[in-house]
Order: structure tokens, then sequence, then C-alpha cells
């Protein structure tokens, strides 16, 4: 009785209740998303060890970018599970982007990567956002412009500053991420930001900065390049 009690004790879900979810290591955190144990090849795995199976494979980074396909091959996840995984990452990444109804002032470039870092820096695939600010420098709105390579072929600057337009921003600010995880910016971006900001001045909407995203860094065009902003 004693044994079954500890084992009891021992459950993550237990734990959380009796100690609190700052208690629990991430293994023990996956677990409680996964609840149910599994059976494989006749043998009954709980999901505390395929929890830990998981996180010797992948580190949570490389978990939170799996892509469904690649998880359930992983024995014992299957699709549900593979979902849910991807389910808490997607939350955690909204959550770390939430813009409170309060709108935060962006002062520096640091501001910015606080609002859309945690989102943009496991993307596989480039996204271009735009920030659009009052005249007090304010944040009105957080907009997807457009997904792939940042080059002027691919995306349409009249959508831009239409949603200047759209949310009478007095200026704007572009952020865009690098799945390589070099933040160095390409004659690409260079170029694309030199004929946006020239695009913005001629209609009367101001681009006051480029931020790029990489994996746990990020450049500031208007530091690096001060005079393409001038």
């Amino acid at each position: 009785m004693k044994s079954y009690s500890r084992k009891l004790q021992d459950r993550p879900l237990t734990r959380l209740l009796q100690k609190g979810v700052n208690s629990l290591s991430n293994a023990e955190l996956l677990a409680i998303i996964f609840g149910k144990d599994v059976n494989w090849k006749g043998r009954k795995i709980t999901a505390l060890e395929l929890a830990q199976k998981i996180l010797r494979k992948y580190d949570l980074k490389e978990l939170a970018r799996a892509s469904i396909g690649e998880l359930e091959k992983f024995f014992g996840i299957g699709k549900v599970r593979a979902a849910q995984i991807q389910a808490i990452f997607e939350l955690a990444r909204r959550v770390n982007s939430y813009v409170e109804d309060v709108k935060p002032v962006i002062e520096k470039p640091e501001d910015v990567f606080k609002i859309v870092g945690s989102e943009m820096r496991d993307l596989e695939q480039e996204v271009l956002k735009v920030l659009l600010l009052d005249s007090r420098n304010r944040l009105i709105k957080v907009e997807d412009v457009f997904k792939g390579s940042f080059n002027e072929n691919v995306f349409s600057p009249r959508e831009i500053f239409k949603l200047a337009f759209d949310y009478n921003a007095a200026s704007i600010i572009l952020v865009h991420n690098h799945p390589s995880g070099n933040t160095e910016p390409s004659n690409e971006d260079i170029f694309s930001t030199r004929d946006l900001i020239k695009a913005g001045n001629l209609i009367g909407v101001r681009i006051t900065d480029h931020i790029i995203i990489g994996c746990n860094d990020f450049v500031s065009m208007r530091e690096k390049f001060k005079t393409l902003f001038e």
C-alpha cells in the first residue's frame, strides 16, 4: 500500500497539485499534457517515460520547431500527441507576443524584439511583419505582410503602405526573420529596405527601422546603416 501511495505521489499531475507547477521538470510537464499511458510492442509505457524519451531526442527548441509529420514518427506519439505538442508551443509563442490593451511605446529595437521575437525566432519560413505606430511611437497594431524571401519582387509595397493609411499610422517598423539564425542583412534586405524608405517618404509614411530576427538575437538595420534611414 505504501508503494502504491508513493507512486501516486510521484505522478506529475499529483506533484503539480501538491507542490506547484514550478516544481516539475520539462518531461513531467509534457507528460501531463499527454495524459494517458501508451502501449508499444506489448509493453506499457507511461506518459512520463514517453516524454523523457522525446526530450532525449529533442531539446525544447528543436521540439518547438518539429512538424507533426516528424513527431508522429517517434513511437508512441501519433497524430494527436504530435498536435498537442505543436499546440503547446504555439500558445507559448502567442502569450509571449500578446499585446495588452495599453499601447506599448516603441523606443528602441529591444522593444520590438520583446513583442515579436519569441514568435518569430522559431519560424522555418521568412515572415515579414509591420509594426504600425502612432505619432507618439505607441504601437497600434502588428500585421503579417507576407511569407517568403524578403525581396521586393515577391510582395507589394502598396500593401504595406495601405495598412499605414488604414490604421492612420504615423510611422512603421519592418520586422522579418532569418530561419538560418544569421541576422546579417543580405543585399536583398538592404536594397528592398532602401526602396521602401524612398516610397514611404514620397507618400508621407516614415519607416523608422527594419529589424532582422535570428534564433536568439536580432539586428537593427537603422543602427547598422544609419544613412539609409536619413
